[in-house]
Formats: structure tokens, sequence, C-alpha cells
């Protein structure tokens, strides 16, 4: 009987290397891998999967305790997997179990592998043999090696660790992982292969503590009932400093070490040449030639086996690049890191939400990508308009898969998506598995449970809060969930008749209103939506009055706001054509600012875009006496100067085509002392400075050339060779008497 213990470093290629040859040699009859020993009975389908791909276990009911571990192509454990799989031989975890390590107490907000180590034994050895570099050191002596000396690790990992007593949560997972070695033995297997991280193997290997004491360690330990499964994962995650991820800052470059271990050097720079080219970029074999000379050279001048990463980066930035940052970083983007997701089939463990959903991304045709991928939706097309339910859908569900942006189109039949699949999704689909068993129904779960205020939103807003119950609204249209409508459109109703804030209106109004064009545009019915919103518009034009009253800077600056998105928001709503003889909505709201406008105990502020929206709307014709007044002697600077910024918030071009108005403005500042404009300036630099560079630059000509006619106008006159002229004109006019 023999035991092998293999020390690996987590997701070096060399080690993965080293670990397939050596167990083609070895020929075990069982292997070990440190891992949960939970996920047992999914290691068969590891030949079906398409790494990276992680196992995910997670405690049902509670979405905090979950964790990942990793695996890549080039992960020894991974290699290890497929070793034992096609041999025929049982591949077992031996770490401590997941239902043990997700009962203690989780220690960051984010779900990782529980492995991490709080000691680097890399970088010790590193800096025992002079590197200040712990990646550089391993690279050079095992990534660049051949084969991998597994009993000089050891050696060096027992010198390492001389001295040194785990921590409690260590010392139990290597307590369980001598359990576990003890039981295959007992089984009676002959030739065992364990594989785990080098840092465990002097606690694996010469005499083992009794298993009585191992046993005491291990007794007593909380326990939850965790689940397991393997998600796919990218090697954009790869990159974290977490457990099985430590110092994989290059997943790109450790996945072609492993897969081309024939000129790997001269290899990569033809890639980086060729991405390079793909975004139109000049590159010629001539620079890939002399990129490759250039990594050679400094590997020799630095003492290395082999051109690292840092020497073919430097190579390319020089050569390739010629210096250029960007060029550089797309490199590292696309090749040191990579964009790589990983696959798991459909026999993979799933709960139904994560099976609907991968059917509903092959009716819509979308496929997850692990970087950043545009898509421009038309809604007027099945397909589009099916894409844009599940991307909203998956939204409310707090599945961010993709987030909407700015729409290049104009009209509300065109959306605008980023999309970018993260592993962590499909735990966030297992914690909403209970909503429902499709996105569709899972969704409309969802918005009645924070409607009715059972649940808190995703994000941790107030559920009855009339701003969020609004947005539930247009979200729900914009998921095409008809189903949830009824029960969120009576909340929201309910609490609208008892919100007197009307400023909490106001801000949900602009919702209501889009969320009602929105079941035109989609084609969704919202029955009773125009009702509420109508409600809405009133209460506004009753209460606003009263609430434009004794306002400071900041409470009139929030109020403009509220202002100008109503105001945007009336003006999207259609006219009442079978009731002719109801004012409109937009009629009401601007009666209600026209009487607003007159008053004399307004904020500055607050009276200048009023003035400016009722010109805008052609329902004032004394704008011009309005801002003269508002910047006569009688107004204090900072008001006249609020005047001006809440006036011109709607933009300049007003003063490049009203001269007057212009004038007025010119008027006024050339008139204040130095004082007074130093006090007024950072209004006047805010408001001018949100215009756009060609309104100020006709702004400027504006000034600019009155300013050259009152020059011409006043220049001194040559009386003596007027004279003669100015006889003659009198004369014409019969008003010369000598």
């Amino acid at each position: 009987m023999s035991v092998s213990i293999l020390g690996v470093r987590h997701h070096g290629p060399g080690s993965a290397r080293a670990v397939r040859d050596e167990l083609a040699r070895l020929r075990p009859d069982a292997i070990l891998i440190e891992g949960p020993p939970e996920a047992d009975a999914l290691v068969r389908l590891a030949p079906e999967l398409e790494p990276p791909v992680a196992l995910l276990a997670h405690v049902p009911g509670t979405p905090a305790r979950a964790a990942f571990w990793p695996f890549a192509g080039f992960s020894p454990e991974w290699q290890a997997i497929l070793y034992g799989v096609a041999a025929g031989i049982p591949v077992r975890f031996c770490d401590l179990p997941a239902a043990h390590s997700l009962a203690e107490p989780a220690s960051a907000p984010e779900a990782v592998e529980p492995g991490e180590l709080r000691v680097d034994p890399i970088g010790a050895l590193a800096r025992a043999a002079g590197y200040d570099d712990p990646e550089r050191w391993w690279e050079d002596v095992v990534e660049h090696r051949g084969d991998t000396p597994f009993e000089v690790i050891a050696e060096a990992m027992a010198a390492v660790r001389e001295g040194y007593q785990p921590d409690e949560r260590e010392a139990r997972r290597e307590a369980y992982m001598r359990r576990t070695l003890r039981a295959a033995v007992k089984e009676g297997f002959e030739r065992i292969a364990v594989v785990c991280g080098a840092w465990h193997v002097p606690a694996l290997t010469g005499p083992l503590p009794a298993a009585k004491d191992d046993n005491a360690i291990l007794r007593g330990l909380p326990k939850v009932k965790a689940e397991l499964t393997w998600v796919p994962w990218t090697y954009g995650r790869l990159a974290w400093w977490s457990g099985y991820g430590a110092g994989i800052t290059s997943p790109g470059w450790y996945d072609h070490l492993f897969a081309v271990p024939d000129r790997p050097v001269e290899r990569w720079l033809a890639g980086a040449a060729a991405a390079l080219r793909d975004e139109g970029l000049a590159v010629s074999p001539a620079h890939v030639i002399e990129s490759v000379r250039l990594a050679h050279s400094l590997a020799g001048l630095r003492g290395r086996p082999l051109a690292g990463l840092s020497e073919v980066t430097e190579a390319a930035r020089a050569v390739l690049c010629e210096g250029d940052d960007l060029a550089v970083e797309l490199i590292q983007r696309r090749l040191v890191v990579g964009d790589r997701l990983g696959q798991v089939t459909d026999g993979t463990p799933m709960v139904p939400l994560q099976r609907d959903l991968r059917d509903q991304q092959r009716k819509v045709r979308l496929r997850p990508d692990a970087l950043d991928r545009e898509l421009d939706l038309d809604l007027r097309k099945p397909l589009d308009l099916s894409r844009s339910h599940l991307l909203h859908r998956l939204r409310l569900l707090g599945v961010r898969w993709g987030v909407p942006g700015a729409s290049r189109g104009k009209g509300t039949f065109r959306e605008t998506w980023t999309l970018r699949w993260q592993p962590e999704f499909d735990l966030e689909l297992i914690e909403r598995a209970a909503l429902g068993t499709t996105v569709a129904a899972a969704a409309a779960q969802h918005a009645r449970d924070v409607a009715s205020g059972a649940v808190t939103p995703i994000g941790g807003a107030d559920p009855t809060s009339l701003a969020e119950l609004t947005g539930l609204v247009e979200r729900c249209l914009l998921a095409d969930l008809p189903e949830a409508l009824p029960e969120v459109l009576a909340a929201l109703s309910a609490r609208a008749a008892l919100d007197t804030d009307v400023t909490h209106l106001m801000a949900a109004l602009p919702a209501m209103v889009r969320a009602h064009r929105y079941g035109d545009v989609r084609g969704t019915s919202a029955e009773g939506l125009a009702v509420i919103v109508h409600s809405m518009v009133d209460r506004i034009c009753v209460g606003l009055p009263v609430s434009v009253t004794g306002l400071d800077d900041g409470a009139a600056t929030d109020l403009l706001g509220h202002v100008d998105a109503v105001h945007a928001a009336v003006a999207l709503l259609e006219e009442d054509g079978d009731r002719p003889e109801t004012p409109t909505p937009r009629s009401r709201w601007l009666v209600t600012l026209r009487g607003i406008c007159d008053r004399q105990d307004l904020h500055g502020l607050i009276e200048g875009r009023l003035t400016r929206i009722l010109l805008d709307a052609g329902d004032l014709d004394d704008a011009g006496d309005r801002m003269s007044r508002a910047m006569s002697r009688g107004q204090t600077p900072a008001r006249a100067a609020a005047w001006v910024e809440g006036f011109l918030a709607g933009g300049g071009l007003l003063l490049v085509h009203d001269p007057r108005l212009l004038g007025l403005v010119d008027e006024w500042l050339t008139g204040l002392g130095g004082e007074q404009f130093i006090e007024v300036l950072p209004l006047l630099r805010r408001t001018f400075g949100g215009f756009a560079a060609p309104e100020r630059r006709a702004v400027g000509e504006r000034v600019r050339s009155a300013g050259r006619h009152q020059e011409a106008a006043e220049a001194d006159l040559d009386e003596r060779r007027a004279a003669a002229a100015a006889k003659t004109v009198l004369t014409i006019l019969g008003r010369d008497h000598g």
C-alpha cells in the first residue's frame, strides 16, 4: 500500500501538467482532492463541463451562506478529476465538508472558497530565494520546468511550516483530510494519490496524529444543510485573491502556458499581434519577430529560464504597441486575464428557475458572455421585445445580467443594454427559486410581495414609499407582468391617497407617466393607471402653491428638480379626446405655474425657472419686463443671480436669439461692484457652465458683437471735418440760420 501526496499550487499550469503525468506514472486506484466531500457525486459530470467552472455550495434559504470552489482547465485538481473519471477509479474530495464550513459566521460579504490561507507560503519561499515577487519565483522554479519536483516542494513546505501552529479553522480542515485518508486506507485501496495545496503536504506526511486526536478536533462542529452544484465561472473571477484563486492575476497567461507547452513565447506574442490587428492596429510579422527577440533578451539579462509574463508584456509594449498604454491594456484584458466563460450541461443539478432561464436564453438567442456586450433592441420586433421582457424580469429579481443605457434612437420603442454574465447570478437564481419555477412567475410573485409589504425590494428601498411603488409599476410594465399589476396598482392607489407630501407625488409622477406610455407602446394593458396619473396631477397642482414658500437655497434646488421632472412628464400625457371640455393635465399644470409665478414671496431660483417654463410654453409675453424687475437695483445680487440661474437652466440659446434679454443680463453684470461680482460668481459659473460649448460660444460672440457696435457709436468725432456736412444737412432741412 502506498500514499502519494502531490502538493500543488492551485491553478498552476506547471503543477497541472505534473499532476497529470505523475498520476499516469503512479496509476492510483483512488484519488483524494482538496474540496468539499458533498461534491463527490458531481465528479462524474466533469468531462461534460467546459471550464472554468466552480462548485457552488449554499444553504437553502440563507443567501449569505455560500461558497465557491473554482476550477480552470489548468488547475491541478481539475486534471486529477479528469484522470480519475477517465480511468474509472474513485475520485473523492477530502476537505472539511461545506456543511461545517458554511455553518461558521461569514467573514466577508462576498461568498468565496472557504479555504483561504492567512499565510503565503509561496511568498516565504520566494523571499528566501531572493525574489521580491512570489509569482516570478514560482514561474521560474515550477511553471517553466518540464516537471514538478513534488518531493522538493514537500521539503520546502516543511521548512516554511516549522514551528507554525495552525489556527482553529485550518486545524479542522487538515484533521478532516487525515480522517478521509485513513478511511481510504481502511477501505483497502492500495495506491492512493492525494492532490492538495502544497501548504498542507506536511500535515499529511510523516508521523500523523492519532485518529482520536483528529476526532477530538472535529467533535461538535456546527452543521447546516448544504447543497452543491456546478456553475459557470470566468477567468476574471479567477483573478481574485480568495481561496483557490490566490495569486492568479493572469489566468489567460496560465491557460496559454498549459495549452501551448511548445514555443509559448512566440505563440503568445503572435496571439497578441492578432488581437491588436482585430482592433485595426497595424502590426506586422516583423513586429512579432522583434518582440520575441526582445522578450528572450530580457529573460537572459534577468537570469530567467524562460521569458515570463513581465518580459512578454514589456516586449509587447515596446514593439507591438509602440508605447501605447491603451493597446497594452487591450492585451491585458483579452489575453492576460481573458474573457472565457465556462459552461455546464443540462445534466447538472439546477433549480427549475435556472433551467427556465437557460431555455429562455435559447429562445431569445442570447448567449451569456463574460465581457461587456452592447445590445440594441427595436421593441417593434417580436424577438427584441421578448429579449427586453426577459432582461427586465431578471432585473426585477436582482439578476443584473443586463444594464439599460441611453437609447441611441428616438422614441420609446428603442432600448440599449450592456450585457455581462457574472457567476454570482446562479446563486441569486437559486435564492429566488421559491418564488416560482419560471422567470416570469418568479418576477411577478416578487412584485406582488413587494407591493404587499411582505418583503423588502432588492436593493433595500422602503417597500411602502410612493416612489418605490411607482417604480414597481413601471418595472412590471417593462417586464410584461400583467398578472402582478392589479395588486401593485391597488397598493399604489392606496399609498397615493394617503401621501400628503407634494414632493413625494412630484417624484413619483414621472415614473407613472412613463409606465402609462409603456402600456401603449408595448401593447401591455394597464387599466386604472390613467386615473391614478390624473389624480396625482390634480393633487400636485393643489399642493404646489403651498410648498414654494419660505425655501432656502437647498430646498429651492430640490424643488426645482421636481418641477422640471413634472413639466417633462405632463408634456407626455395625451389630450383627453373623449372629453374635450375637460382641461388637460398640461393646461392645469401651466395655469398653476402662472398663478405661482406672479407671487412676490418666491425664491429667485424658482421664480426664474417658472418664468422660463411659461415663456417656452408660449404662455408669457412679458419675460423681458420680469427679468428687468428681477435684476433691478432693488434686488440683492444673490437673488438676481439665482433668478438668472433658474431662467437660463433651460439652455442659453434664448440669449442668442433675444438681444433684449442678453442686454439685460450684460447690463446687470457690468453694473455689479467688485465684491458683489465675487459673491455671485459661483452661481454664474454654475449657470453658464451648464450650457453646451456651442451655446457658450454663440453667447460670447453676441456679447462681443454688441460691444463692437457700442464702441463704434461712442467713437470721438472730428468736428472740423463734419462741420461742412452738418451745414449742408441743416440747409436741406431749412434750419440754416447762418
